[in-house]
């Protein structure tokens, strides 16, 4: 092998790390373009380069982004979020806490980016009756979405990945990774109050305002809305059961969405599909199977075992950190497309995976609450609050962020060791 052959396919990998990270181009365009070249340059076939891409992720994302487009258009979720905030008696304490476990529980089923979207919406439409900044309950919504959707298979997109790659199901997910969700989501809830419990008052006037606002008329479709929850119900179901069904996880979640599109299959649905993301992650793991085709991820591999001098304990935990770190820095999404090769070569020196994997996953999940670019929810979020007239800043974002993200690695880490390495 040549030294440009190479070397080529990494500086690729690197120019789209520092241009995603630079955003002055969409993240879409970046990977397409960098996946391309490799393709035009013989880096990589195109045969090799369809056989890279992981259809099983890209099925179940289309398949949860229908089925949720499909929920969203009968005003369900709408309605319990206000519902939600009505029942929080005035109290601006209360109406985080809620909003904050009812956006990591749904995003723990559901796509977190679609989730916030929506219950985002719906924060800022309350915050604006009320005349209150809906600063602090948008960031305590980015930094819940990421904990909750590091719970479950389908929760979070690096979580995606790396069930599909290493033949994780649903069931090892909610065994492994739920019980430390559990243990972090209070701590951070805490931490959130404490950060902003002074600007969490709401005025007498706009608490007689909150309780002036009707729930009639907000689910627009009945009907559709039993129909959606029934299918999507039977589909998290099926997912406990898919080893045994003998079905991957993207095969049905487009069952099911297939199910519910012949009760609403009206144009939008599908033009609401986040198709920039599916081809994101199309030009990503092109990128990466050219980069791995070359060598260097297994160089990479034998590297961090010779660094830990061969302990596995401090492979697992330094897996967790520098995932933590490098999501904070760099999209957990491609970060943990990079990774997820070089675990599986580590199996080359080591007979048990199944704890990587589970640093990898917090780690790459909740680093990206450190910064306001190291997950896809937190900058939705801020997108969001701009075109409303309110602005996230990386430092505001960051103040609670990254607090909230040495905590959960802090935990994570005492969670991995007495668990698996102690």
């Amino acid at each position: 092998m040549s030294s440009f052959t190479f070397i080529f396919p990494n500086i690729i990998l690197a120019l789209v790390y520092v241009l995603i990270t630079l955003e002055k181009l969409p993240r879409v365009v970046i990977a397409l373009l960098g996946a391309s070249v490799l393709i035009i340059f013989k880096s990589i076939t195109q045969e090799e380069a369809f056989h890279y891409i992981d259809f099983n992720v890209i099925f179940l994302l289309v398949g949860m982004m229908i089925l949720v487009n499909i929920l969203r258009e009968t005003g369900g979720i709408r309605w319990l979020a206000i519902w939600t905030a009505k029942r929080v008696n005035g109290s601006g304490v209360l109406l985080m806490i809620y909003f904050s476990l009812l956006t990591a529980f749904i995003s723990a089923f559901l796509d977190n980016v679609t989730t916030v979207i929506l219950l985002g919406s719906v924060t800022v439409a309350i915050s604006r009756d009320l005349k209150i900044n809906p600063i602090p309950y948008l960031v305590s919504q980015a930094i819940a979405s990421n904990i909750g959707g590091t719970a479950t298979l389908i929760g979070d997109p690096p979580n995606i990945m790396i069930g599909s790659a290493a033949g994780l199901g649903f069931n090892e997910f909610i065994l492994h990774l739920a019980p430390v969700i559990l243990l972090i989501l209070p701590v951070t809830i805490l931490t959130l109050y404490l950060i902003y419990r002074n600007q969490l008052t709401i005025p007498e006037s706009a608490r007689k305002e909150l309780n002036k606002i009707s729930l009639k008329g907000i689910i627009t479709n009945k009907s559709l809305l039993k129909k959606s929850l029934i299918v999507i119900m039977l589909v998290v179901i099926t997912f406990f059961f898919h080893r045994l069904l003998g079905l991957e996880a993207g095969t049905i979640a487009i069952a099911g969405a297939s199910v519910l599109l012949i009760f609403e299959n009206k144009k939008h649905i599908w033009e609401d599909v986040e198709w920039t993301t599916i081809f994101f992650f199309i030009g990503l793991f092109i990128i990466v199977g050219a980069v791995e085709k070359v060598g260097t991820i297994n160089y990479l591999a034998d590297l961090i075992f010779k660094l830990s001098k061969g302990s596995y304990e401090f492979t697992v935990l330094g897996v967790l950190w520098m995932s933590g770190f490098l999501s904070a820095i760099i999209d957990n999404i491609p970060y943990t497309a990079t990774m997820i090769p070089l675990i599986k070569h580590l199996g080359d020196h080591y007979s048990n995976l199944n704890p990587l994997w589970w640093a990898l996953s917090l780690g790459a999940c909740l680093g990206g609450n450190g910064t306001l670019i190291g997950a896809s929810a937190n900058i939705v979020i801020a997108d969001m609050a701009s075109k409303q007239g309110y602005k996230i800043t990386f430092l505001e974002f960051f103040r609670a962020g990254f607090i909230v993200m040495i905590e959960s690695l802090l935990i994570c880490s005492l969670y991995i060791w007495f668990r698996y390495l102690n």
